[in-house]
């Protein structure tokens, strides 16, 4: 099993977003743990604990003792940046401010259909309703329905079909009261 800096990311976001408080995955070449609580005694800046993560063996091979690896943060230090609105996009109006924001739940990819040969889930201009499917996150090669937790109208798509997301970014917009 082998791990890139990307999908060790996603991993330990989707840990942080659960119940989990330690978990352990080991392979004949490397031992990954990782623990919810504080690290070393310490706790965030947030208040929130501070994930561990212990690696061990990955250089050799070995099952060397495990060393502390860097926490991974609970949320991004910078926002990420929100891509400018789809060519559909109506601009924003002075109503934005009502709108609701339906954000990427965690690292992926957006897709905005089931499949690239069927229609979206939503467009702009669309009315959906709580429950309603509204769009893909493909996460470590698992598709995640997005489902909305609000009824209204699609006011803006901000993200283009098959674009990587990160957690907590904007993905549309909804005007509860259209």
């Amino acid at each position: 099993m082998v791990f890139d800096f990307s999908q060790l990311c996603e991993l330990l976001a989707t840990v942080d977003r659960t119940d989990i408080s330690e978990l352990i995955l080991k392979s004949d070449d490397f031992e990954l743990t990782v623990r919810k609580g504080p690290l070393g005694g310490t706790v965030a800046a947030s208040g929130a604990p501070t994930p561990a993560v212990e690696v061990s063996g990955l250089a050799t091979g070995e099952g060397t003792p495990s060393a502390p690896v860097a926490p991974a943060p609970a949320t991004p230090a910078t926002p990420a940046p929100t891509p400018s609105p789809t060519p559909a996009s109506p601009p924003p109006t002075p109503n934005d401010r009502q709108w609701v924001e339906i954000a990427s739940p965690m690292v992926g990819t957006f897709y905005r259909a089931p499949a690239p040969d069927e229609p979206p889930f939503v467009s702009v201009g669309d009315r959906i309703s709580v429950g309603q499917s509204v769009c893909i996150i493909e996460a470590m090669k698992l598709m995640n329905e997005l489902e909305a937790e609000v009824s209204g109208q699609v006011m803006e798509i901000l993200v283009e079909n098959g674009e990587s997301v990160e957690y907590g970014q904007v993905l549309m917009r909804v005007n509860p009261e259209g």
